[in-house]
């Protein structure tokens, strides 16, 4: 006999969604983690004391981070699952009969208090300090790294750099975007990174870099910068800036800083890839900051045409002379100077040249200085900071600090493959900066819930 379920109309139903959530669920192990019991008191100020009660700001950001968590880009959709999903409505401190805020009050609030009350970076800060108090920071060794997220724009809608003034541009009739643009001219992560202007400048985030960085077909996109802790890959701060490399080493610093000022934090070693090895960004990490830094050299006086490049002549700090590899030497002063300015051992540049003498008789002089009577080479002011970058990376624990380092490349890779971010929704450097928070939140969250000892005991015993 085929058999049909019967639904039976029942008046009352006893229904506890805290029984109907998994253990092991992923939104068990975050919730643990995410205290917001101090978030009212942080945007109090920014809310009127009259009037009708406003969305619970709490309510709003725990469905926010349900969206990175789970790589639910569209808010509308987000608003849809977490109608339905009853793991969400659980984590969200909902009800079976609460109503689910409209997809709309996020805009409002994104563009209003939330962005006023820079509530997005108290979140993630909060998360960090959890990280640390269970013991997943170690705080010796950092990675930093920067990745590029394509903008919310399209090539078809942009101008070229000579039909672009934006000095003719009125912030009253701009969208925000634009207003956003017009106010970081001046900020070392956007328009004050470097002079050189874009090819292109996209209408509706002009903030947004025109670059073709991954050797195909250029876009627009902005930077999303990581600095890590080794360890475990935490997050330890986020910084959005433009697709240049001046922006992004310049947000390694206002990240170590922020680190510091923010947990006490100070880094024994920092490692990094090439882009972040010029003479000023090693000068500001060694010198400045006490870092060892664990970064391959931006070297041009290496040759690639066979003849003798700079690390083929060795420095003699004592004599303060280069040797070829001949056994002469290269001077920068030959005679003494009635100037002592001259022969002054201040750190200043300087352009080492042998003697024509010794060049002319040299057998290796087709190989060293085809074209020239003379070898010369040029040491740079703090050329002393690049020789000690140099022993560090010929260092045996160079290969574990590179090892380690590819953990920021794999929560980038988690980022876009996972969680879905490989084009942003918002425009502005306000809005990015919002979402790469948001996503920093999601990813640290899910690295707490998942390696902290307490949750893996919980879960051995469920």
């Amino acid at each position: 006999m085929l058999g049909r379920q019967k639904v039976h109309a029942r008046l009352f139903y006893e229904f506890d969604l805290e029984t109907h959530i998994p253990p092991d669920h992923l939104l068990r192990g975050i919730d643990r983690f995410l205290n917001l019991e101090g978030l009212h008191e942080e945007v109090r100020d920014f809310y009127s004391h009259t009037g009708r009660p406003s969305l619970d700001p709490e309510l709003m950001i725990r469905m926010l981070v349900i969206g990175y968590v789970m790589g639910l880009r569209s808010e509308r959709r987000l608003c849809q699952e977490v109608h339905l999903n009853l793991a969400y409505r659980w984590f969200c401190r909902l009800g079976l009969d609460d109503k689910v805020p409209d997809h709309s009050s996020f805009s409002k609030l994104r563009h209003g208090k939330f962005r006023d009350s820079d509530i997005f970076r108290v979140v993630f800060e909060h998360v960090v300090a959890q990280c640390i108090a269970h013991g997943l920071v170690g705080g010796q060794g950092f990675a930093v790294d920067a990745s590029l997220i394509s903008a919310d724009v399209q090539k078809q809608s942009s101008s070229r750099q000579d039909k672009w003034d934006a000095s003719a541009i009125d912030p009253k009739d701009a969208p925000r975007a634009v207003r956003e643009y017009l106010d970081t001219l001046d900020a070392e992560a956007f328009g004050a990174a470097t002079p050189v202007q874009p090819k292109f400048t996209a209408h509706a985030d002009p903030a947004s870099q025109w670059t073709a960085a991954r050797k195909g077909p250029a876009f627009f996109a902005y930077s999303d910068n990581y600095l890590i802790d080794t360890d475990h890959g935490i997050i330890m701060d986020v910084e959005a800036t433009r697709s240049v490399r001046q922006a992004e080493v310049g947000s390694t610093l206002t990240m170590l800083d922020r680190t510091a000022k923010r947990f006490g934090i100070r880094p024994d070693w920092l490692a990094a890839d090439t882009a972040y090895g010029s003479e000023a960004s090693l000068v500001e990490i060694v010198l400045k900051r006490k870092i060892l830094p664990f970064i391959p050299v931006i070297d041009k006086g290496e040759r690639t045409d066979g003849t003798l490049s700079r690390s083929d002549f060795a420095w003699d700090e004592e004599n303060d002379r280069y040797i070829c590899p001949e056994g002469k030497d290269l001077r920068h002063a030959r005679r003494n100077y009635s100037d002592p300015a001259r022969l002054s051992s201040e750190m200043k540049p300087r352009r080492y040249r042998a003697a024509k003498a010794d060049c002319r008789s040299c057998r290796l002089k087709a190989q060293c200085c085809p074209s020239s009577e003379t070898r010369s080479l040029q040491r740079g002011k703090f050329e002393i900071v690049r020789d000690f970058a140099r022993t560090c990376t010929a260092y045996p624990f160079n290969e574990t600090a590179m090892r380690r380092r590819k953990k920021v490349e794999m929560l980038f890779a988690h980022l876009k493959r996972i969680l879905g971010l490989t084009r942003l929704r918002l425009r502005g450097p306000l809005g990015v900066k919002d979402e790469f928070t948001l996503a920093a939140i999601a990813q640290n969250l899910r690295k707490l819930a998942k390696l902290n000892p307490e949750t893996a005991a919980m879960k051995a015993v469920g």
